[in-house]
């Protein structure tokens, strides 16, 4: 054997490695998506009974260790804070996002006129605000459109939260959504199952998980499915021809890690540090009343009870004086005695805001809420503080100038539908103001340098100034104003001809007379 193969044979015997076995990791989750979304509900409400009872019942085996879990022994309870952060972030959220929000822009005037009747009708403007406040804090919802003659000829615009409503999809599209509506009818629950695809509306009547006629209770007892937009079906209820559009549409601004299809909460993955910001609140706070000014009492000197003479006993809320036995010895005297326990203030504030800086990291900046962490920031540091608030936001306009035009879009062919006219696509769009600007002194100091320096024409200054805040019309306006009191003329091509007529005639009378010379 030559010495390369002896060298193979080595080798082979060096790397004998062995392929790993495949792994099969078991996760069981401890709740499903209408759970969750019921959990960040009373989060959203923010009443600390309600969270007690809540994560008490909860069955998770990490759950029972958190603040809100966790009983304390008895004669050592605390008082159990909750700071009502969570509904601020989604409430503050909510109120950057819409408030820039301008009018819709159509292309063809009637569907405008259609769209302010429809949204009149609605007060659209109040469901939007709570659609989107929903949406943050439990996931994703829906809008779906219906009518009701009794309660006006419009169509009617309704928006279910993510724990009401299913939805489906097919090869990743959209195929129907399942809005779930829950009745009371003599002592007994009935869910409503309303399924809304493309170009149908089906509606299922429930209880107790089992199907029931709809006509069981009177809240019902009228609907009957109905088709449109091109949609047919066999006997069998098999779909064999699919409709032009749904009465319905979807919202969610985060994508769920969790579940396929479904939205994110921006509480789902915030919930361990707002636990932990009540727990650090709850504890300065029993610090500050376990170490309130105590003073010692000689028995004799204790108050007592005017009628019986008993020593009044000190009040477990303020513990204003503690007994003591009386200094009988000779010359002794007694006094009162005051103890002023040492409480550490900057270490429960330094653990109070790394646990506030927790709880906003990647959802808004503290200046946002009105906090003042550092009072010594300039403006820059301010600005770049609302980063934060301007991501969050960027997603939730974003997601909002796709579904506001789908929602009027279907609302408009709806209602065409109703009155058996023609349907047609409804070009609209949504526009936004800017947010997280300078004041509007930086911004005209700042575009005004941009002026000065030659870098910006005029028409580029008014844009950036007022943006969509003000139309085209007004800002051509502007723009010749401008211009007027700055002495810049604007002269057309006519003009400008005889301007050149008359530079060659001087040119040939100056030419004339210097040969004459």
């Amino acid at each position: 054997m030559g010495l390369i193969e002896k060298m193979k044979n080595a080798i082979r015997s060096w790397l004998n490695v062995e392929e790993a076995n495949p792994t099969q990791i078991r996760i069981t989750e401890t709740m499903d998506y209408e759970t969750n979304a019921i959990k960040n509900r009373i989060w959203y409400r923010g009443d600390g009974n309600e969270l007690d009872q809540m994560h008490g019942q909860l069955q998770g085996t990490v759950d029972r260790y958190k603040f809100w879990a966790s009983k304390p022994t008895p004669g050592m309870e605390i008082r159990k804070i909750h700071t009502g952060l969570p509904s601020m972030i989604v409430d503050t959220l909510t109120t950057v996002s819409l408030a820039d929000m301008n009018d819709f822009e159509f292309k063809d005037e009637q569907s405008r006129q259609l769209w302010t009747e429809i949204e009149k009708d609605n007060k659209f403007d109040k469901k939007l605000e709570k659609a989107v406040k929903e949406t943050l804090y439990i996931g994703d919802g829906a809008f779906k459109v219906s009518f009701d003659t009794s309660i006006s000829q419009y169509p009617i615009l309704e928006y279910y939260p993510g724990e009401r409503i299913d939805i489906q999809y097919s090869r990743g599209r959209l195929d129907e959504i399942t809005f779930k509506t829950v009745y009371e009818h003599k002592r007994r629950q009935y869910v409503l199952l309303e399924h809304y695809g493309l170009g149908y509306i089906k509606y299922r009547l429930t209880s107790n998980n089992k199907d029931v006629d709809i006509t069981s209770i009177p809240q019902t007892s009228n609907l009957v499915d109905i088709k449109f937009g091109g949609y047919e079906a066999d006997v069998s209820g098999a779909t064999t021809a699919r409709g032009s559009f749904m009465m319905a549409i979807p919202i969610q601004f985060f994508e769920s890690g969790k579940w396929d299809g479904r939205g994110q909460s921006i509480f789902d993955r915030k919930i361990d540090s707002f636990d932990a910001f009540d727990e650090a609140w709850s504890q300065w706070m029993d610090a500050l009343r376990a170490g309130r000014t105590k003073s010692y009492i000689p028995e004799n000197y204790i108050p007592r009870n005017p009628n019986t003479g008993e020593p009044m006993k000190p009040n477990s809320f303020d513990m204003r004086f503690i007994k003591r036995d009386m200094d009988s010895r000779e010359g002794a005297t007694n006094k009162i005695e005051t103890d002023q326990p040492i409480i550490p203030h900057d270490s429960y504030l330094s653990t109070y805001t790394t646990a506030l800086d927790l709880c906003l990291q990647g959802l808004i900046s503290p200046s946002t809420l009105g906090i003042d962490m550092k009072k010594l920031d300039n403006a820059e540091a301010q600005r770049e503080k609302e980063k934060a608030t301007l991501y969050s936001r960027n997603a939730i306009v974003q997601a909002l100038q796709e579904v506001l035009p789908q929602i009027i879009d279907i609302s408009i062919k709806a209602y065409q539908t109703s009155i058996n006219q023609s349907i047609a696509d409804t070009e609209v769009n949504t526009p936004f103001g800017e947010y997280a600007n300078p004041s509007f002194e930086s911004q005209v100091e700042t575009v005004g340098k941009g002026k000065t320096q030659g870098i910006m024409s005029i028409e580029a200054v008014v844009e950036e100034l007022y943006g969509d805040s003000k139309d085209r019309d007004w800002k051509d306006e502007e723009v010749k104003r401008l211009k007027n009191e700055q002495g810049i003329m604007t002269v057309d091509e006519t003009s400008v001809a005889g301007l050149d007529g008359i530079k060659q005639e001087m040119d040939a009378i100056n030419l004339q007379n210097k040969v004459g010379e």
